[in-house]
């Protein structure tokens, strides 16, 4: 039962990990490249709610199996999952009311805590991989 559990706390930390990167450096940059300023934030807007559910799921499933694996990994990606969440539902809906009301300087205030928030995570899942990898079978 342990080995079934390392594997998939690792895969998922590895999901994790590896999602949160792509999103955040990949997809969300490309899109302001691909396409015409409004329909970028338009789409990023629509991407990014189901991007945290995503997280806060993938980091609470990564949490429970690593909890026979390594408690320091497991409470890592439980603490992802759980700052993940006013993420979600306080700091995305403030930063959409600032680019809606035309407060720039609160968006950049509030945009940089999210990447801060989210380059965060992405140390974090990284660590907790890198911990369960090394973890003994």
């Amino acid at each position: 039962m342990a080995a079934w559990l390392h594997g998939a706390a690792l895969l998922a930390a590895a999901a994790l990990f590896g999602g949160m990167g792509l999103f955040a450096g990949g997809f969300a940059a490309f899109v302001f490249t691909a396409l015409p300023l409004q329909e970028a934030r338009a789409l990023i807007r629509r991407a990014f709610p189901p991007f945290y559910l995503w997280v806060i799921f993938t980091a609470a499933i990564a949490a429970g199996a690593a909890w026979p694996v390594d408690r320091a990994a497991c409470a890592v990606l439980a603490a992802i999952a759980v700052s993940t969440v006013p993420t979600r539902q306080m700091l995305m809906p403030a930063i959409n009311d600032a680019t809606d009301s035309g407060r720039r300087r609160r968006f950049a205030a509030l945009h940089g805590l999210s990447v801060l928030i989210t380059l965060a995570h992405i140390a974090l899942a990284g660590w907790a991989l890198i911990r369960l990898a090394a973890a003994p079978i």
